[in-house]
Order: structure tokens, then C-alpha cells, then sequence
């Protein structure tokens, strides 16, 4: 039933052009603690949604998994089914695309996750990037705003059409690798 809530949550969020606050709510609902002004993009839920918590400020990206269990040990040893862990985010972070969050995780406040990582490990340092497979310290939030400084731009409020004339007529401001 879970799933069948979570699309209709969806289904809500896109015909009241993307407010975030159906999906917000459908998440406490379901048992997560999550702080003012998050955005969360991703199916979040887990069967144990009670052990999230998640602060201020917030910004999860598509398809990220938070594993609260591992029911791996009953493979090694018959008198256990599961390990659980809670996971907690802290505030004014970012969850990178594809990122899975194992069990027992904390993230200190202001810590970037880069796309693709595996967090495997709690991060205790406050503005810091990390990122891999399994996730390590990769710089700093400084470091990273001088080395892309030169690349950012606003889109707060623009329509497509504006977005895309702005970025058209900006090429200086693509990144590049």
C-alpha cells in the first residue's frame, strides 16, 4: 500500500505544479522526521521511515536510496534476521543523484554528496564534500565554490523559455571537464 500512496502522492505533487509540500507531508506521514524547506526528489520510504531524520535545508536528488536494514546476517547467522540503523542527515545538505545511504549513517551539517556514492561510513566534519564507492572526503564546500564560482547562475523563478535563452546566451558559464 506504501507504493500505491507514494504515486498518488506523486500523481498530486505534478498536477499542483511540483509543490513539494504533498511529498513533505506524505513522508512525515509515513514516519520521517524532516526539517523546513527540504526538497526531496526521490522515493525515500523504507519499511523502518521512523529511523529518518533529516534537518533543515535539505536537498535530496532523484533516484537516492536510504537503507535503513540489512537482512544480510541471517546468511552467516540463523539466530538473527536483521540489522537496523537509523540515518540521520544534518542541515543544509546535498544528496547528490543516485546516492544510497546505508544503515547507521550520520552526515554532519553542510556536507555535499557527490552523484553515484555509496555512504558507507558517518561523516562528523561540517562543510565538506564526499563522494565514491565507498564515500571518502573529497574537499571542502570552500574549495569547491572557488573552483566553480565562475560557473553559477540563478534560475529562481524563470520559465523554461527564460532558462533556456539565459543558458543559450551565457555559453561562458557551461562548465566544462
Amino acid at each position: 500500500m506504501t507504493f500505491l500512496k507514494y504515486w498518488i502522492a506523486k500523481f498530486i505533487y505534478i498536477l499542483t505544479g511540483r509543490n513539494m509540500n504533498y511529498m513533505i507531508r506524505f513522508f512525515r506521514k509515513s514516519g520521517m522526521f524532516i526539517g523546513q524547506n527540504c526538497n526531496i526528489y526521490s522515493n525515500i520510504i523504507t519499511s523502518e521511515s521512523y529511523l529518518i531524520t533529516i534537518n533543515d535545508n535539505v536537498t535530496i536528488s532523484n533516484d537516492v536510496q536510504l537503507i535503513t536494514h540489512d537482512n544480510s546476517i541471517c546468511k552467516v547467522c540463523s539466530k538473527y534476521t536483521d540489522i537496523f540503523g537509523e540515518i540521520i542527515i544534518g542541515k543544509n545538505c546535498f544528496i547528490g543523484a543516485r546516492v544510497t545511504i546505508l544503515p547507521g549513517i550520520s552526515l554532519a551539517d553542510d556536507i555535499i554528496v557527490g552523484s553515484g556514492s555509496v555512504v558507507t561510513k558517518s561523516f562528523n566534519e561540517k562543510g565538506i564534500i564526499i563522494g565514491g564507492n565507498p564515500a571518502k572526503k573529497i574537499g571542502t564546500i570552500e574549495e569547491y565554490l572557488d573552483k566553480n564560482k565562475g560557473y553559477g547562475v540563478n534560475i529562481e523563478g524563470m520559465s523554461y523559455s527564460e532558462k533556456k535563452y539565459m543558458i543559450d546566451s551565457n555559453k561562458s558559464k557551461l562548465i566544462k571537464k
